[in-house]
């Protein structure tokens, strides 16, 4: 019993001590809390060493460093993000390229350099792909960095190659067009597929035709690419129209806001509904039209040409016709030739509209330069004639005519 009360009073002068260094640590604990929440609130954990690591070695800003960080808390040296980043700049990427592709996803700074990254930039330089082709294929479709080469990559590369027709133009949409080479073939590609054939009744020569300009527009959720479907048949498009794919297509890249504010400035000029759809039956493109755009060449054919609204509905393809380099100087043009009593009448416009730059300039402009040299003053100014030559005005559709015609000079 003595001893037990030894023991007791021995170890007694120990516990005190512990339990004081216990009250004095949180004693100064919640000063320090207290001091912390007098001057503005809570204790800000401190930043994780990969914050400024994003600023520095990639150049991020503060506040995007924060936010990307958070997806790399779990790292505890800066080995992967150093050989991921030499990796990038020793093939081709610029700071600009980097930080867009972590941006994107800040997980791909933990990649294993050997058994990620390498062997898909090997692939694709096996596809024939130049150091900056792969850089900007990584930029528009970064998810190849997470996808296994043969188990994804190569059958996704087969599938698209059957639905754009070549290779080459596979390549090409890598290169330029951003998202589409991520979607599941099990869970995107065939379900879409299956549901333009099946269910619309779509041929799929069609359907193909249609990607090799918009291969996003398969991509989609099948919930969306239905919605899409009823948009379609709402402007009175049936499924078996050879229009139906490309206004799909259309609408694909017009927001239902977008729409209803172009419908809205047709109204406003006049276009009944009837006519604003049928109008777009003609000429899908018109969806995609800026409204700015719309507004003027409305206010030019109306005000100018002197057409009433329902007649451009009936040939909206008016509207696809850029206004200073060609609707307004063949419209002075023809004017022109009017006042002088060697016109066509108004109302043939709409042909010489259509016209290409070279056959315009041989049917109306140089017979009647000798005449009427106003008229080579008019195309001067639109850039279509210089010097004792003509000089074709450059549209996309003229290319060829133009190379011909300068063959030849």
């Amino acid at each position: 019993m003595l001893c037990s009360a030894l023991r007791r009073n021995s170890l007694l002068p120990l516990f005190e001590t512990c339990r004081l260094r216990y009250l004095l640590f949180f004693s100064s604990s919640s000063s320090s809390v207290a001091a912390a929440a007098a001057v503005g609130g809570t204790i800000s954990p401190e930043p994780h060493f990969m914050v400024e690591y994003l600023v520095n070695s990639c150049g991020f800003s503060s506040s995007e460093a924060a936010k990307f960080s958070k997806r790399l808390a779990h790292l505890r040296s800066t080995e992967k993000p150093d050989a991921v980043l030499n990796f990038m700049r020793s093939h081709g990427f610029d700071g600009a390229s980097i930080r867009k592709v972590i941006s994107l996803n800040p997980v791909y700074l933990c990649c294993n350099v050997e058994k990620n990254l390498v062997p898909k930039f090997q692939f694709l330089r096996d596809l024939g792909l130049s150091e900056p082709d792969i850089v900007d294929v990584i930029e528009n479709n970064h998810t190849i960095l997470l996808l296994n080469v043969h188990r994804s990559i190569v059958p996704r590369l087969e599938i698209w190659e059957s639905l754009l027709g070549s290779r080459e133009l596979v390549l090409k949409h890598l290169k330029k067009t951003g998202w589409f080479f991520g979607s599941s073939i099990e869970k995107t590609l065939h379900p879409n597929l299956k549901f333009l054939r099946d269910e619309c009744g779509i041929p799929e020569e069609r359907v193909s035709l249609v990607l090799r300009t918009s291969p996003n527009l398969i991509a989609r959720k099948l919930e969306s690419l239905r919605a899409l479907v009823v948009r379609a048949e709402e402007l009175g498009i049936p499924r078996h129209s050879k229009m139906f794919m490309p206004i799909l297509r259309c609408l694909h890249n017009v927001s239902k806001e977008t729409f209803e504010a172009k419908a809205e400035l047709l109204r406003s000029f006049g276009w009944s509904e009837s006519e604003f759809c049928s109008a777009i039956k003609k000429f899908p493109s018109l969806l995609v039209a800026s409204p700015e755009s719309i507004r003027k060449k409305m206010e030019f054919f109306i005000n100018e040409v002197g057409y009433v609204p329902s007649l451009i509905s009936d040939h909206s393809y008016l509207l696809k016709y850029s206004l200073e380099k060609r609707a307004i100087p063949r419209f002075r043009v023809l004017e022109m030739l009017n006042t002088k009593g060697l016109g066509t009448r108004r109302g043939k416009f709409l042909y010489y509209i259509q016209l290409s730059n070279k056959k315009f300039m041989e049917k109306i402009v140089l017979p009647y330069k000798e005449k009427v040299p106003e008229l080579l003053d008019i195309v001067r100014v639109a850039g279509a004639y210089e010097g004792n030559e003509p000089f074709y005005l450059v549209l996309e559709e003229d290319e060829k005519d133009l190379a011909d015609r300068l063959t030849h000079i």
